[in-house]
C-alpha cells in the first residue's frame, strides 16, 4: 500500500507494479494499492492486481480504510471511491473495518456452480474435501472457461465443516490461489444465503483469516446493505525507491 496523495507514484508503469508485487525480486504481494486524494470523497483507492490489471479489492479496501485512519485522513466513518464506485466504511470500537459493498441483483447458475458480481466477478462452487482440493488447477479451468471469457472470473470453492463455512479462492490477475478475498467472501456468503437460507451475518473462514458478511435479502432475491467485516493489521512500513 502506497500513500500517493502527492501523486509521486508512476501508476502507468505496469512493469514497476509487477516488479513490486513479485515475491522474489520485489516487496511481494497479491496486489498494490494507491491511496489518493479525491475531490468528492474522503479518499480514492486505486487497486492493481499483481499483473498490473485493475479491479475492486474488498480486502484491499478494508486495509485502505485502516491506513487512511492511521494517516488521520478520516475518523471512524468515511466515504471512499474505488473502481466499482462509491463505498461507505466504518471502524468499530473493536477495530474491525466494515466496508459497504455493492448491491447484488441476482445469482446465476453456471458451469456446475454459481456466478455473481460483488464488485468483481466471482464463481462459487460447493466441493467436498476442500483441504485437499486442487484450487489452482480447477480454478484456472473456471477462470479461462469460454462461459466467462474474454474477461474471466475469480473462482471460489466452499465447504461447510462442522457448521462453519470454509473457502479457498483462485484469483484472476494474480493467477494463483490467494489466502483470502473480500469480494470472494461476499460472493460465497450471498450464495449460501440465497441457496441454503443462511441468515445474516455469515461467518467465513479463509486460509488468511476469519471474515463476516452482513446483508439484507429482499423478496425479489436482491441483496442490499451488504457489508464485509474484518480486521486490518499493519505488518511493516518503509520507503520504496523507484
Amino acid at each position: 500500500m502506497i500513500d500517493n496523495r502527492e501523486n509521486q507514484f508512476p501508476r502507468q508503469d505496469k512493469a514497476l507494479i509487477r516488479r513490486l508485487c513479485d515475491r522474489k525480486f520485489g516487496v511481494g504481494g497479491d496486489g498494490l494499492i494507491l491511496l489518493q486524494d479525491h475531490d468528492e470523497y474522503d479518499f480514492e483507492m486505486l487497486y492493481f492486481n499483481a499483473d498490473a490489471t485493475t479491479s475492486m479489492c474488498g480486502n484491499g479496501s478494508r486495509c485502505a480504510v485502516d491506513l487512511a485512519h492511521r494517516l488521520e485522513m478520516i475518523g471512524h466513518h468515511c466515504q471512499f471511491y474505488a473502481e466499482d464506485g462509491s463505498h461507505h466504511a466504518t471502524i468499530d470500537d473493536e477495530g474491525l473495518v466494515h466496508v459497504r459493498m455493492v448491491d447484488v441483483v441476482g445469482i446465476e447458475k453456471q458451469e456446475g456452480g454459481y456466478f455473481l458480481n460483488t464488485g468483481t466477478r466471482h464463481y462459487v462452487r460447493p466441493v467436498e474435501n476442500l483441504a485437499d482440493f486442487d484450487v489452482i488447477r480447477e480454478g484456472r479451468k473456471v477462470r479461462y472457461a469460454d462461459t466467462f471469457m474474454p474477461v474471466g472470473t475469480n473462482a471460489s470453492f466452499v465447504e461447510m465443516i462442522d457448521g462453519q463455512v470454509h473457502m479457498r479462492i483462485y484469483e484472476k490477475g494474480v493467477e494463483d490461489e490467494t489466502l483470502s478475498s473480500g469480494t470472494g467472501v461476499t460472493a460465497v456468503a450471498l450464495c449460501l444465503a440465497g441457496l441454503q437460507g443462511l441468515s445474516s451475518p455469515v461467518s467465513i473462514q479463509t486460509r488468511g483469516g476469519h471474515l463476516q458478511v452482513s446483508f439484507r435479502q429482499q423478496e425479489n432475491g436482491t441483496f442490499t446493505d451488504v457489508h464485509m467485516i474484518g480486521p486490518a493489521v499493519m505488518v511493516f512500513e518503509g520507503t520504496v525507491f523507484v
